[in-house]
């Protein structure tokens, strides 16, 4: 059954996100329009999708499920505030996954997460809720990945490794097996991540080390 869907944000995580959606052969979801907090963008239409008006007009669309697609390294804690805001019961998010992407066994995946083109979950992978994974990111056998984290294209992450709540992975990253990435960290584009890297901070480098700390917000 084909069911109204409202995306939160016009970026190019919300256009990717749409590009998901249009490419799913099942036809699941239909694409009601965008919602952005930026005034200049509501009425006018992106890749021929209307925006629609605010983030806080989800409640004009009750019956719509809702993916809030919204950060980059500059702020990528935009989707946590933007959740706690409209404080939407867990059943209106939906989960996206782009059908090139794979699930392997003992795998799950939470609300409001999206998993863009060619994403990979070996085996018993764990990923909670709104998490963004882009394209080509491959998380290997029993990863954990906390709520709000963000894995930009390319990332490759051992097997039994730990990615804090709200930490961001820049392109391209590889983390050995094993480690954990704090909650609320940054790890610069092409890293490699040899060992554990400490809660809200900055961290790149092969191997990466952490350079200074950070205090994403929140509220």
């Amino acid at each position: 059954m084909t069911r109204p869907l409202l995306i939160i944000g016009t970026g190019g995580f919300a256009r990717e996100t749409a590009a998901a959606v249009r490419a799913d052969p099942e036809g699941r979801w239909q694409l009601v329009g965008f919602l952005d907090d930026d005034p200049s963008r509501v009425g006018t239409a992106v890749d021929g999708i209307k925006v629609l008006g605010p983030s806080d007009e989800v409640s004009e669309h009750p019956a719509a499920s809702v993916v809030v697609c919204t950060g980059n390294p500059r702020d990528y804690a935009s989707r946590h505030r933007i959740v706690r805001r409209l404080g939407l019961d867990a059943e209106r998010y939906a989960t996206i996954v782009h059908p090139s992407s794979s699930i392997g066994y003992g795998s799950t995946v939470g609300v409001g997460t999206v998993l863009l083109a060619h994403a990979v979950l070996t085996a018993d992978v764990t990923i909670g809720i709104h998490v963004a994974c882009m394209p080509h990111v491959t998380l290997t056998h029993d990863d954990v990945v906390e709520d709000f984290s963000t894995m930009a294209s390319g990332v490759g992450v051992g097997g039994s490794a730990r990615i804090g709540t709200g930490a961001y992975l820049g392109a391209g990253a590889v983390l050995r097996e094993g480690v954990t990435i704090g909650d609320w960290s940054l790890i610069g584009a092409g890293s490699l991540v040899l060992s554990d890297i400490p809660a809200r901070c900055v961290a790149y480098g092969q191997p990466a080390r952490p350079i200074r700390s950070t205090a994403p917000r929140l509220d």
